[in-house]
């Protein structure tokens, strides 16, 4: 089998700067070529395309390979005269050496073009684009763009983005004016820019796949969870409420605390059930529990109150909140009469109810956890 390794050169500068007709065959014609280019032209990238035609075929030489080294180039000015001139020449090769396949050299966008013409003549085994390292980010911008183009992802990406934002800028500009058309459309393609930086899709979509997989599952947590975001949405709301209801000259700390007083037990609930649906997940599909998903609900509870309480105290201690009234009290023959809590007092006590329902929580999970149920300890189980 013989392989033709064939430098083409659609612009026939390497026949003008020599003096001679194309084509050139055989290892010494081609070695003589690639001086009398050199010297007439030692700036030519046709000198590096020529050698590395030399370069291909004695490495497939020293693979025991029959290998032919060619030149072909356009012989007009005319570019359907110079491609046709081209296929003239490689009729002629391969009526002279008779190859199986080929090897392909160029040195720049306009020869690749002449790679198609090869291929309808022979099988063409390789393109080996020759770029020069002086001029390497000049030569390799064509190939980068046509990568970039033939990505249909990476189009999706950037030229969509692009196009639209090019399409609704004239239209803002008309409509409201060139300030507002550059800030908006600033403002969206920094959005678009944090959506794919951060992973936002990847995540989104992992989460539907997660989401479809729980469905099928009959996860009890898929239902917890829409429990957990419509609480959480009634947190919110009722933060907001809360804020809106204060005075206008209140600081931005104290709007702050008040919508975290009013949320807070809304969302450390939403955080619970949520923590109960997987911990109830891991409890019907695995043997054993681990003691981090049982002491989730505890570490859920200690937080909510923790800042429920520190909250609290600032809106107690800027008078937003009146003091908290501990109401008459009797337990049989023990009576509590009705006393007031300091702020200082009422943010001890929530700190102190967070503390204990966080020991409580650590206590439960070590006691529980790692345990198994086996199905001879279930009640009504046979032997």
């Amino acid at each position: 089998m013989t392989t033709l390794v064939v430098c083409v050169d659609r612009t026939d500068d390497i026949g003008r700067k020599a003096g001679l007709r194309t084509p050139v065959s055989g290892w010494e014609a081609v070695h003589s070529l690639v001086t009398d280019v050199g010297l007439a032209d030692p700036e030519d990238s046709s000198v590096n395309s020529l050698l590395e035609a030399l370069r291909v075929t004695r490495d497939l030489r020293d693979e025991n390979r029959d290998a032919v080294v060619a030149v072909v180039s356009g012989g007009t000015e005319n570019v359907v005269g110079a491609d046709r001139s081209v296929a003239h020449q490689l009729d002629a090769l391969i009526d002279q050496h008779d190859p199986d396949s080929a090897v392909v050299v160029i040195d720049s966008a306009q020869d690749e073009r002449l790679v198609p013409i090869v291929e309808s003549r022979l099988r063409v085994d390789s393109v080996d684009r020759v770029v020069v390292r002086q001029a390497r980010d000049i030569e390799s911008t064509y190939y980068l763009l046509k990568q970039f183009l033939a990505d249909e992802e990476l189009r999706q990406t950037v030229l969509v983005p692009i196009g639209l934002a090019l399409l609704v800028a004239p239209v803002l500009s008309m409509i409201a004016g060139p300030a507002i058309a550059v800030s908006a459309i600033t403002a969206v393609i920094g959005v678009f820019l944090l959506y794919k930086g951060l992973g936002v899709d990847e995540y989104l979509t992992d989460l539907a796949v997660r989401v479809q997989e729980s469905l099928y599952s009959g996860r009890v947590s898929i239902v917890t969870y829409v429990v957990a975001v419509g609480l959480s949405l009634i947190g919110v709301f009722v933060g907001a409420l809360g804020v809106s209801n204060m005075d206008g000259q209140a600081s931005v700390l104290l709007q702050a605390m008040r919508f975290a007083h009013d949320s807070v037990p809304w969302l450390a609930t939403a955080a619970l059930a949520a923590s109960t649906g997987r911990l109830l997940d891991v409890a019907i599909q695995e043997d054993s529990v681990r003691s981090s998903y049982l002491n989730i609900p505890f570490g859920v509870l200690a937080v909510g109150l923790v800042v429920r309480g520190f909250s609290a105290y600032f809106l107690a201690r800027a008078g937003v909140l009146a003091p908290f009234e501990v109401p008459p009290l009797e337990l049989g023959v023990v009576s509590v009469a009705p006393f007031t809590l300091s702020p200082g007092e009422h943010l001890a006590v929530f700190v102190v109810a967070g503390v204990l329902v966080s020991l409580v929580g650590v206590r439960v999970a070590t006691y529980l956890g790692g345990t198994s149920i086996d199905e001879d300890e279930l009640p009504g189980s046979g032997p």
